[in-house]
């Protein structure tokens, strides 16, 4: 039987499309120089250091390390960084409905402070929630076991009860090998409809 439904935030909850984002903060750039900066940020897991809750200004002298021709991109990419994520209408309506069938709603999510403090708007189904665990609040990034372990240590939850959503492969996959069962995300309908699914057979 499902009791716990855990939802991923960022690309599940909130819109996250990084190739618009970067697109549309560096309109006047070209593409080499796009694409450069998009590789500085990501490169080295440096955009995960973010996440793991190192500090802003230590990340992203990182990533100017990575191509320093690069820096006041970089520097202003972050200036507008609360525009990569932005409220998903139905959010709060899809977990509203999850706990009025009875069910504990939680987060587990790879999300930084920097991000969190730019666009909290973003983040306004969170008060409609049960709990959760961010990245950057334990140092620990999915798909590690170890933020598994610990949401179901913080929860009390027995992993074979609860339902993880996220819509990276590479999540789930991490969740199944703890144990949780789990929802690959390709659209919200999609995953609604899997995710019924699975409560009705789970009953």
């Amino acid at each position: 039987m499902i009791k716990t439904v855990i939802f991923d935030i960022g690309g599940v909850l909130v819109n996250f499309s990084w190739d618009k984002f970067i697109h549309e903060v560096l309109c006047d750039e070209s593409e080499e120089i796009i694409r450069r900066v998009d590789f500085a940020v990501w490169e080295n897991n440096r955009w995960d250091a973010l996440d793991l809750g190192e500090p802003l200004e230590k990340v992203i002298n990182g990533m100017i390390k990575n191509d320093p021709a690069c820096e006041k991109q970089i520097k202003y990419l972050f200036a507008n960084i609360g525009k990569c994520v932005s409220r998903r209408e139905g959010s709060i309506e899809w977990i509203k409905n999850l706990k009025s069938r009875g069910l504990q709603v939680l987060y587990l999510s790879n999300y930084s402070h920097t991000v969190m403090d730019a666009n909290k708007s973003a983040l306004d189904f969170l008060p409609y929630m049960d709990g959760g665990i961010f990245s950057c609040d334990v140092h620990v990034v999915k798909p590690d076991k170890k933020i598994y372990e610990l949401l179901a240590q913080k929860y009390n939850l027995n992993p074979s009860e609860c339902v993880f959503i996220d819509d990276l492969a590479q999540n789930i996959e991490g969740a199944k090998n703890f144990g949780f069962n789990g929802i690959k995300l390709n659209s919200v309908e999609q995953a609604q409809q899997d995710l019924n699914n699975m409560l009705n057979l789970k009953k």
